[in-house]
């Protein structure tokens, strides 16, 4: 998101108003991609954990293979 934001600044201190979708099309990109690696390791994403703790929903912080208090309570059962 800061490369976004600094395109943005920059694109408006050269007065280039007709490129405005550049640093929208950064920051959709970006966050995309965010949201694959996310998908991918298993867990939710840092805006998506905060509203599931405001509605009291359950979310998964850590992934499940890297989080150690759970394989280790496995381990012992």
């Amino acid at each position: 998101m800061p490369i976004a934001a600094i395109l943005g600044v920059v694109q408006l201190l050269d007065e280039a108003w007709g490129l405005w979708w550049r640093p929208a099309g950064l920051l959709g990109i970006s966050y995309a991609v965010q949201w694959v690696g996310h998908l991918i390791e298993g867990n939710d994403m840092g805006e998506v954990v905060l509203i599931k703790k405001w509605l009291g929903r359950p979310y998964v912080a850590i992934a499940p293979r890297y989080n150690k208090t759970e394989s280790a309570s496995a381990e012992r059962s």
